[in-house]
């Protein structure tokens, strides 16, 4: 427990709206965004980057643990405290202050705890995004802790990719505040920090403001669902339409039957836009995109994807059926649904995995094919960024499945994924959920030990203080 007086000085430092200490209060902040749960000792709610330096520097110095938690919609145990009742929450959720738009620069500068939903919202305005598309609504600190990517990363990229500066508060005594915060995006003067607190879960600063880079919102766009003739065809599929529309391919996303299915069951208003209601076992669903205004005598994009498809159709048995074009909105709907569907469908052990591009429907089909022999009644629900090597691998088990209640059960189950995706095909396994106490011990086990002493190292020098979940 947390001595009162710590309770009181922080309340102090941040007023009575920032500091939350009654259990009814914390419920939300001690409740990740799946199956997590912890006890909070305090919730430190600032609302300026002033007021996160004060609260780091009196916990620093009290040697009181903080987790810095932003939208809390991550899925590897990160964001939420431990039980121990010793570990105060640090939200960033008040942290929204700013919004310094250079639309010359394509770039903007604004509070680590604003919502990526309101941030676009704004943005729209201007005829500008942030192009890291998700399905749920993060927060921009989470997204700059995590290295989010999301369903454009093979046209935008990354987070990374599209972070320029950032202001950090370091885990020292003083609560010293870095700044980062250059619009510049060619700047070769040494050693690039920002990269440092990109991905790495706060542990190394708690990231306070940002300036992102921003692209012009799409003025035309048109989507397609296609059926490959079977898994091993997908990888020359997605070269083929790369090939054939360059930068206007701006997903390539893939869904197993079993997700798509629960996302229909759990989701009425979607529509079922396959042939007699019948979905595939595995669909693809690509979108190409432009940015211009539509042009005098210019063919529209839904023509030049129907006249693409319709030629890899033509050339070979890639595509089992006839495609899908239908409208972005209720295309993406149903991706987006995907998560929401899968969840309610069972109890889900999930992963976020990454490969090179040409082996992730390998992993996928030797997946399906072991499963069922070594965990019989589990059924695999996986979706995921086909054209950037990431999957979503989601297990369902039912809810009344005897062995839920069995630690070891889930474990051995981890172990077993984890091993084949990195040992067997070199993959990751963390794509864009970065390290949570989910996932510490294998961070420890496939992170050589010379890069373990330099990160141990690095987050010595820059936050020695208890911060983040993830011991580095």
């Amino acid at each position: 427990m947390i001595d009162a007086r710590h309770i009181e000085a922080l309340r102090g430092l941040v007023g009575e709206k920032g500091l939350l200490d009654k259990p009814a209060d914390m419920a939300a902040y001690e409740t990740g965004a799946r199956y997590d749960r912890g006890r909070a000792a305090f919730v430190a709610r600032p609302a300026s980057t002033a007021e996160v330096s004060a609260v780091v520097s009196w916990c620093v110095r009290n040697s009181i643990a903080l987790i810095p938690q932003s939208g809390n919609t991550g899925l590897v145990s990160a964001s939420t405290p431990d039980m121990s009742g010793a570990q105060g929450v640090l939200s960033l959720d008040r942290v929204t202050g700013g919004f310094e738009l250079d639309q010359v620069n394509r770039s903007v500068r604004t509070g680590a705890g604003v919502r990526l939903s309101d941030l676009n919202a704004k943005l729209g305005e201007y005829g500008l995004f942030f192009p890291v598309d998700l399905g749920a609504d993060p927060r921009l600190g989470g997204m700059i802790a995590t290295n989010t990517g999301g369903s454009r990363f093979l046209r935008y990229g990354d987070v990374r990719r599209n972070t320029l500066g950032l202001t950090v508060v370091l885990a020292d005594e003083a609560g010293t505040v870095l700044d980062l915060s250059s619009q510049l995006r060619k700047n070769n003067t040494g050693v690039d920090w920002k990269q440092l607190f990109i991905g790495t879960s706060g542990a190394f600063g708690v990231v306070t403001e940002c300036v992102l880079n921003l692209e012009p919102l799409p003025r035309q766009t048109a989507t397609a669902l296609l059926v490959p003739s079977s898994s091993q065809i997908i990888p020359a599929l997605l070269t083929a339409m790369e090939d054939a529309l360059g930068s206007y391919l701006s997903a390539f996303e893939g869904m197993s039957g079993n997700a798509v299915r629960a996302a229909l069951e759990h989701v009425p208003s979607l529509r079922n836009p396959f042939s007699r209601g019948v979905v595939p076992d595995f669909v693809i669903l690509t979108e190409v995109s432009r940015i211009n205004a539509p042009r005098k005598g210019e063919q529209k994009l839904d023509a030049v994807l129907e006249e693409v498809l319709a030629a890899i159709w033509e050339d070979g048995d890639a595509l089992l059926a006839d495609a899908f074009v239908g409208p972005p909105h209720e295309m993406w709907a149903l991706r987006h649904a995907l998560s929401e569907g899968v969840k309610h469908a069972g109890r889900l052990i999930a992963f976020d995995l990454s490969f090179s591009r040409g082996d992730v429907m390998r992993f996928l089909d030797r997946m399906k094919a072991e499963i069922p022999q070594r965990f019989p009644g589990i059924a695999t629900c996986d979706f995921g960024h086909v054209g950037d090597g990431g999957v979503h691998f989601n297990l369902v088990v039912a809810k009344d499945d005897s062995r839920l209640t069995d630690e070891a059960f889930e474990a051995a189950l981890r172990e077993w994924v984890f091993s084949i995706c990195v040992e067997d095909f070199r993959g990751s396994f963390s794509a864009e959920h970065a390290i949570g106490r989910k996932n510490q011990s294998f961070y420890d086990r496939y992170t050589p030990a010379k890069l373990r002493r330099l990160a141990a190292a690095l987050k010595a020098e820059a936050s020695p203080g208890p911060l983040g979940s993830v011991a580095f």
